[in-house]
């Protein structure tokens, strides 16, 4: 148990915060598109186009932030290929192997995706290359479907894999509960579903049902999600301890109180309109449930034969 026995501290900073804050919302922006794809509306076919561009963008700046924060970020390639054979450097029982791979090979759908969908904007016959043939196909048909299932599913594992990596380390918080993943996976949703909400509003061009649905979808996540994070909380154990201070006062203010609270009472206030500011207190309150989880661990450390905090 980490509470007895832990190793240091990473001492993960902003970078990392950043990275699984995008991250989880570009991994829930892809799985949010593959539902609409599925069995939304061709009047959802806006919506799905900007749930590809948020997820191809997403992607990139994700692995941008994982590899600042490398200790020599010029040598990232490392992570996927073998320096002295040139073969894949893919290692199944590293958690941080895994997610390399996850992050590339979502980057790679996510790409295609949002080429496909940029063939189909009014635009596109203006722009070089668009429409090509090939190009166009990846927005139609069995190569649409087969994107938008691969990418359905590497979302889903983007968004919820960073508190699985988490969980498997030695740290305190991290490791005294197995729910941070879902914990992750319900937030990425949530987050996902109101930056989408702020972009297709400022936008205009998503249909007002796709907007209602998009509303409807963030009110479950976030309903799930604070299910979530009272049994993280719960689950500690002794542990929870670590949140009578400023850092409990961030996770029931901020995190609980402003970003899902809050957003829920302007929802059913505004009679299913997610207006713009309840989204952006979603967005906040993701931000700030991955600043509370990161640094209240990496504030607790090992004096002697004992435990200390800040």
């Amino acid at each position: 148990m980490s509470d007895t026995f832990f190793t240091a501290s990473p001492h993960w900073a902003w970078y990392i915060v950043w990275y699984f804050f995008v991250g989880g919302i570009a991994g829930g922006s892809f799985f949010i598109a593959a539902l609409l794809h599925f069995f939304g509306r061709p009047e959802d076919r806006p919506l799905v186009r900007l749930c590809y561009y948020v997820a191809c963008a997403g992607a990139a700046v994700s692995g941008a932030l994982l590899t600042l924060d490398l200790n020599r970020p010029e040598r990232f390639w490392h992570m996927l290929v073998q320096s002295h054979t040139g073969a894949p450097m893919f290692k199944a029982w590293s958690p941080m192997s895994v997610g390399a791979w996850g992050l590339l090979l979502f980057g790679g759908v996510a790409f295609l995706a949002g080429i496909g969908a940029a063939g189909e904007e009014r635009w596109a016959p203006r722009v070089r290359g668009l429409a090509w043939r090939p190009v166009r196909a990846l927005g139609r048909g069995t190569a649409a479907a087969g994107l938008a299932a691969a990418g359905g599913v590497l979302g889903f594992f983007l968004a919820g894999y960073t508190g699985v990596l988490l969980t498997v380390t030695n740290r305190p918080v991290w490791a005294d509960s197995n729910l941070l993943g879902a914990l992750f996976l319900c937030s990425g949703a949530s987050t996902a579903a109101a930056a989408l909400t702020v972009l297709s509003r400022w936008t205009g061009e998503s249909h007002p049902a796709s907007r209602h649905w998009l509303s409807r979808f963030d009110r479950g996540a976030l309903s799930v999600e604070l299910v979530a994070l009272v049994a993280f909380v719960a689950s500690l154990g002794p542990v929870w301890r670590v949140f009578l201070g400023w850092w409990g006062v961030v996770l029931v203010a901020g995190v609980a109180g402003a970003g899902i609270l809050v957003p829920l009472a302007l929802e059913r206030r505004s009679h299913g309109a997610f207006a713009t500011h309840a989204a952006a207190l979603v967005l906040i309150g993701g931000f700030l449930l991955r600043v509370v989880l990161i640094f209240s661990s990496n504030e607790i450390h090992a004096v002697g034969a004992g435990v200390a905090g800040p």
